[in-house]
């Protein structure tokens, strides 16, 4: 060899290229295989409606109820309430007479029939008496003579809820003589519309 140092160099760089080239490469990471595609689903087309069929109705809403009559129904109202006589009744008593039971009778069905549909309208029995007894004895029997019209009512159908009762005892007469005829009509109860 003509130089051996030459050589050696020779050798080394040879082995290098040759190490270099032998190198293990690095495992290139695979990619995942793809995902199966899907089976298609064979879409079914809905059926077509039948040709007697008709389309469902919409329902419409309830339409909300008046809370209170008409002005033609109130006139009706006060019309029936001063048909309804005022129902008398006999001193220091409040059970309701037979010609009483009469004059609520008369026109009450009615009066329920129309108020039935209203139930926010309101009537208030108004229970009276003569000049005789105290104001103490006579607020308490008023009221009881109302309460007893109330009883009447309800029992023809009228919402307990749609009467209201008061007592005025003798303190709102409607005749001022101090006689029996005039203290008879004093004693009785009346019904009247209360104010909205």
């Amino acid at each position: 060899m003509k130089n051996p140092r030459l050589s050696i160099l020779i050798s080394v760089a040879v082995l290098a290229v040759f190490a270099a080239g032998c190198k293990k490469k690095a495992p290139v990471a695979a990619a995942p295989p793809a995902p199966a595609p899907a089976p298609m689903a064979k879409s079914t087309p809905a059926p077509p409606p039948p040709a007697h069929a008709t389309p469902a109705p919409q329902q419409a809403a309830a339409p909300q109820p008046a809370k209170y009559p008409s002005a033609a129904q109130r006139a009706r109202i006060e019309e029936l309430l001063a048909r309804i006589e005022d129902a008398y009744f006999d001193y220091n008593q409040h059970t309701l007479r037979p010609d009483a039971i009469k004059a609520l009778e008369a026109d009450s069905k009615e009066l329920r029939d129309i108020i039935s549909q209203f139930p926010a309208y309101k009537l208030t029995i108004q229970g009276h008496c003569d000049e005789r007894g105290s104001e103490e004895y006579n607020l308490a029997l008023g009221d009881a003579r109302a309460k007893a019209a109330k009883e009447y009512l309800v029992g023809v159908g009228i919402s307990p809820d749609q009467l209201a009762v008061i007592s005025y005892g003798k303190d709102k007469p409607i005749c001022g003589d101090h006689d029996e005829t005039c203290w008879q009509r004093n004693r009785r109860i009346h019904i009247v519309a209360e104010a909205k």
